[in-house]
C-alpha cells in the first residue's frame, strides 16, 4: 500500500512537468537546404550536418505531378530556399518526418501557401484545418489551384494515382 501511495505521489508530482513538455515543442532557427515539393523541405539546423526532412504542418499541397504541384514547389523554393526560417516543431508524421510550422521573416509559410492558392488547409478527422479562413479567401478570389472548376485534393489524387516519382528528394 505504501509503495502504491509513493507511485501515485510521484505521478502527481511529475504530471505538470509532463504537461508542460507536451505543450512546449522545440523552436529554433534553420536554413532551408532543399524544397522537395509544395509542403516538404529539408532544413539544416546548426546541429544536423545532414539536415532533417520537414513536412509543413496544417497544409497539403498538390503532388509534384498534379495540377499546380510544380507551381507550389517553385513558389515555396522562391520564398525560402537557402533562407533562414524559424521552425516550430509539432511532432512526426507517418514517414518519420518532422511536422513543423515555418516562419520566414515573420510570415507563416503554410498560411502564405494556402492564401496564395497553392495548398489546402489540412484538418484532421472532423477538425477544421488551421488555415480554413485563408483557404476560403483564396477560393473566393480564385487564386492558384482555385482557378480550376474542381481542383482535386492531394489525398484523393494519391488514392487514385499513387505517389508521384520524386527524383531528388535528398
Amino acid at each position: 500500500m505504501q509503495r502504491r501511495s509513493l507511485l501515485l505521489l510521484a505521478a502527481a508530482a511529475s504530471a505538470p512537468a509532463l504537461a508542460l513538455a507536451a505543450r512546449s515543442r522545440p523552436r529554433y532557427l534553420a536554413t532551408v537546404s532543399w524544397v522537395t515539393d509544395g509542403d516538404s523541405v529539408w532544413l539544416r539546423p546548426p546541429w544536423a550536418a545532414d539536415g532533417i526532412a520537414v513536412r509543413l504542418q496544417g497544409i497539403d499541397a498538390p503532388e509534384r505531378c498534379q495540377a499546380w504541384g510544380p507551381q507550389a514547389r517553385q513558389a515555396l523554393a522562391a520564398r525560402v530556399l537557402h533562407q533562414p526560417v524559424t521552425v516550430a516543431e509539432r511532432g512526426r508524421d507517418d514517414y518519420g518526418r518532422t511536422l513543423a510550422r515555418l516562419e520566414w521573416n515573420g510570415l507563416d509559410v503554410g498560411g502564405w501557401l494556402v492564401f496564395s492558392g497553392l495548398a489546402w488547409s489540412a484538418g484532421f478527422g472532423r477538425r477544421r484545418g488551421p488555415y480554413d479562413d485563408l483557404q476560403a479567401q483564396a477560393q473566393q478570389a480564385r487564386r492558384g489551384l482555385w482557378s480550376q472548376s474542381q481542383p482535386q485534393p492531394p489525398r484523393s489524387f494519391r488514392k487514385q494515382h499513387g505517389s508521384c516519382p520524386h527524383g531528388d528528394t535528398r
